[in-house]
C-alpha cells in the first residue's frame, strides 16, 4: 500500500500531521507512506523516520501533478483540503480521504464570539480522515526530530548550560506577543536563569529585555538557527512561548509548557498542547476577544488588554513550581 499524505501550511498546522504518519505507518503493515509540503516546511519532516519520501510543492502545480502520477499511490490523504488538493484529487483520480474542515463554525464563533465550533484538537480531526483505512490514534505526542548534534556549551554562556527555562517571544503576528513590559516582569519572577528564543524580527526586543534584567536572561533571539532553537527547547526545565510554531513543535519534548494566548485561541483553532502532561494555557476573557482567527499586526481597538492584563504570577509560579520539582 502507498499513501500519499498532504498539507502544504503552515508549520502549526504541519507539525500536528506526524501522528497521522506515525501511526498510518505503524499500523498498516508493509505500508510506503510519503509527505508533500511546501518547500519552506520541508524541515519538519526532516529525519522523520516514519517518512519514506518527502515530495516538495513545485511552482506549478501540473508539475506537481505529474509527479504524483507517476508515485502510483494507492491513497491520498488529504489535510489541507483547499483549492489546490481538490484539483490534485480531481486530475489524479486517486481514491482520497479528506481532512473535514468547520470553516463556517469557525467564522461564526469569530463574528459573534461564540463557542460554536467543538474545541477539539487538531490531531484528532486529522485523525478522523484516516479512520477509513482502519488507523488510529495511539496517543502519543506529535514527533520531531533535531537534525544535528548540538551542545549546550557552544550556544549558551556558562550561566546558563546548568537549567534554565526557555521563553519563546517571537510569533508571526503583533497580537500573538507580549509587549516587551510584560515579558520582563515574568522574568524577573523566574528564579531560574532564562534564555529568550525567536528570530531576527524580535532580536532587538530580546536585547531590550536581557540589558534591563541583566546576566539571569540571555538573548539568542536572531543569533540561532530553528534547529539549535528546537535543541535548546528540548534541554529547557520548562518552556514559556506563544502561538507560534517553535511553542507548538516544543510540545514533542514534554517539558512543562506555558501557551501564552492574545488576541486568538487555542479552542477555535484546537492547537491547544497536545499530549503535554504539565500545561498551563493563559490567557483572560474579554468580550472583544478573539479579535481574529490567526493573528494581527494591531490590537483593532488599541489597548491589547487580552495581552497587557494577563496576571504574571501564576506565569511564574507554575514554572517556579516546576522547575524545582525536577531538581
Amino acid at each position: 500500500m502507498k499513501i500519499l499524505v498532504i498539507r502544504f501550511s503552515s508549520m502549526g498546522d504541519i507539525i500536528y500531521t506526524t501522528p497521522v504518519v506515525r501511526c498510518l505507518k505503524k499500523q498498516l503493515p508493509g505500508a510506503e507512506v510519503h509527505f508533500i509540503t511546501k518547500p519552506a516546511f520541508k524541515y519538519i519532516y526532516d529525519n522523520n523516520p516514519y517518512v519514506d519520501k518527502l515530495l516538495l510543492l513545485k511552482t506549478s502545480l501540473s508539475e506537481t501533478i505529474a509527479e504524483i502520477n507517476a508515485e502510483e499511490y494507492d491513497y491520498i490523504i488529504d489535510l489541507h483540503n483547499n483549492l489546490r488538493t481538490s484539483i490534485i484529487k480531481l486530475r489524479t483520480g486517486i481514491k482520497a480521504y479528506t481532512y473535514k474542515k468547520s470553516t463556517i463554525l469557525k467564522w461564526l464563533s469569530l463574528k459573534f464570539k461564540l463557542k460554536l465550533a467543538p474545541p477539539t484538537h487538531l490531531v484528532d480531526r486529522y485523525m478522523n480522515t484516516v479512520k477509513p483505512l482502519g488507523v488510529s490514534n495511539d496517543g502519543e505526542p506529535i514527533d520531531y526530530y533535531i537534525k544535528a548534534e548540538h551542545r549546550l556549551d557552544d550556544l549558551l554562556p556558562a550561566s546558563h548550560q546548568n537549567g534554565y527555562v526557555a521563553f519563546v517571544i517571537g510569533a508571526t503576528h503583533f497580537t500573538k506577543r507580549m509587549p516587551n513590559t510584560k515579558i520582563f516582569s515574568i522574568c524577573n519572577k523566574i528564579t531560574q536563569p532564562v534564555v529568550l528564543l525567536g528570530g531576527p524580527d524580535v532580536q532587538v526586543n530580546g536585547d531590550e529585555i536581557a540589558a534591563a534584567l541583566g546576566a539571569n536572561v540571555y538573548n539568542a533571539c536572531g543569533k540561532t538557527s530553528l534547529d539549535q532553537s528546537v535543541y535548546l527547547v528540548s534541554q529547557s526545565r520548562a518552556v514559556i512561548g506563544f502561538d507560534t510554531g517553535l511553542t507548538h513543535i516544543a510540545e514533542a519534548f514534554n517539558k512543562p509548557i506555558v501557551s501564552v494566548w492574545g488576541g486568538t485561541v487555542p479552542e477555535l483553532l484546537g492547537v491547544q498542547p497536545y499530549m503535554v502532561k504539565d500545561v498551563l494555557v493563559a490567557g483572560i476573557d474579554l468580550s472583544c476577544r478573539p479579535c481574529s482567527k490567526f493573528g494581527l499586526e494591531k490590537c483593532p481597538l488599541g489597548h491589547f488588554k487580552c495581552m497587557y492584563n494577563i496576571p504574571e504570577e501564576p506565569i511564574a509560579a507554575f514554572v517556579n513550581n516546576r522547575v524545582a520539582s525536577r531538581l
